[in-house]
């Protein structure tokens, strides 16, 4: 099956460390002192997306679009399979911190979420929207679970229809995000993006020493096993949890579960001195690969979490104006020649 060979036949990703000294100085608010704002740019800025695995194109499109209402932002294929879409939700221009991204094979196998990946999304939403979601779900036949809280947030769970877990979290901080919407999901339910992601390891030590040594990152609160770290670079899609659960079965990369996480740099600049700190330490990583609508690096962490760094430019609208971002099928140009064939291929969406 062309799905297992490439997910078998992947680049294989080093273990990670990458040096990047925090300066010492907290961002809060609106930055207006240049030197703040030069320093804030080189650190990583929170989350830029997250990319999971499906098992039929059509379903995934439908649910995220229709039940969800988030924007497909970009309808492109996979770099690696040109044969399978690769699918990008977001906000109305695909800002950095919004991005869910799905390759979805068709007829892949069912994953299971463990350790030594990223196990849970977490969706910011409303305050007092959490009733109507259920109550969506319940309409949708979407698998759900109890409202319930942590670190004094409020919080629904649920699984896509590949068994992808995701919460949606009323976040005690302010969003101001201006959420995408639909007809059925209006401004004041709808989703404005990431609020966190929750990575599950062996032993968390050595990821959180990358995350405060490396990232920037702080320890804001521990629950239990669950420790959260958070960046002050930026105020939404900052947190990353961490759940230390040393007996837990090792997680099985495939449908319904996520693939690698990506943290946000300003420039692809920037994105190149990150490397540069990596090489100076001895360490592997992979050259910059040109993604089309963003710049990337790649990584494994010591947990066993693919992490990649990915630039804020060029955007999403480099193709395509923001009103039809999505509309059209997008190729890499390698693979513009072989578009008749390629979409003879692709699965039917409607």
């Amino acid at each position: 099956m062309r799905c297992r060979n490439v997910l078998q036949n992947k680049i294989q990703f080093p273990d990670f460390l990458v040096l990047v000294q925090c300066t010492g100085y907290r961002i809060f608010g609106n930055l207006h002192n240049k030197k703040t704002n030069i320093i804030m740019e080189n650190q990583i800025l929170g989350l830029h997306h997250i990319t999971a695995i499906a098992g039929n194109a059509k379903r995934n499109h439908d649910f995220y679009t229709q039940v969800l209402g988030l924007r497909l932002v970009k309808k492109t294929v996979n770099f690696d399979d040109p044969g399978t879409y690769h699918f990008y939700y977001g906000d109305k221009t695909g800002s950095a911190g919004t991005i869910l991204t799905f390759f979805p094979w068709e007829g892949t196998a069912q994953g299971r979420t463990g350790t030594g990946m990223a196990t849970d999304i977490g969706y910011s939403v409303p305050k007092g929207s959490l009733d109507f979601w259920a109550d969506r779900f319940t309409e949708f036949k979407v698998k759900q679970g109890n409202k319930d809280e942590k670190f004094g947030e409020l919080y629904l769970p649920f699984q896509d229809p590949d068994g992808l877990k995701i919460n949606l979290i009323e976040s005690k901080t302010e969003d101001t995000r201006k959420p995408w919407e639909t007809a059925d999901v209006k401004a004041d339910v709808a989703t404005k993006g990431f609020h966190s992601i929750v990575l599950t390891l062996k032993n968390i030590k050595p990821t959180a020493e990358i995350l405060t040594d490396i990232f920037g990152y702080r320890l804001l609160e521990q629950d239990g096993n669950r420790y959260r770290f958070i960046t002050d670079a930026v105020e939404n899609a900052a947190i990353v949890d961490l759940i230390e659960s040393p007996n837990e079965e090792r997680g099985y990369n495939a449908g319904g579960t996520n693939h690698h996480v990506a943290f946000r740099v300003k420039n692809d600049q920037i994105l190149m001195e990150f490397r540069e700190k990596i090489a100076r330490k001895g360490l592997n990583i992979t050259q910059k690969i040109d993604r089309d609508y963003f710049f990337s690096l790649y990584f494994r962490e010591p947990g066993g979490v693919l992490f990649e760094l990915a630039s804020e430019n060029p955007g999403f609208a480099i193709d395509e104006s923001v009103e039809n971002l999505g509309t059209g099928l997008r190729l890499p140009k390698q693979y513009e020649p072989s578009r008749a064939e390629i979409e003879k291929i692709l699965p039917k969406l409607s």
